[in-house]
């Protein structure tokens, strides 16, 4: 077991984007974007990346927060590699 290793900056995230809600691997297919009011500048914009599956789950947890800012399509580069956020 290499516990330093496993710290290193090295290591890459996965090769599709993946869905951001706790416990899914799906690939990522929207951009969530929200910003939290009371820490952040208007203009700001956090994103969470959604499937199809855990979108309007994701879009509710904000809403109910007033964190919802809007909801854009993942645009996945050429070779569907990485997003473009």
């Amino acid at each position: 077991m290499d516990l330093l290793g496993a710290l290193s900056s090295d290591q890459q995230g996965p090769e599709v984007p993946q869905c951001s809600r706790k416990g899914c691997v799906a690939p990522a297919d929207w951009q969530v974007k929200w910003n939290n009011p009371k820490i952040h500048s208007p203009e700001r914009r956090k994103i969470w990346l959604a499937c199809h599956e855990h979108r309007p789950w994701l879009e509710s947890f904000l809403q109910a927060r007033l964190f919802w800012r809007s909801t854009d399509p993942l645009k996945h580069a050429p070779g569907g590699a990485e997003a473009n956020l």
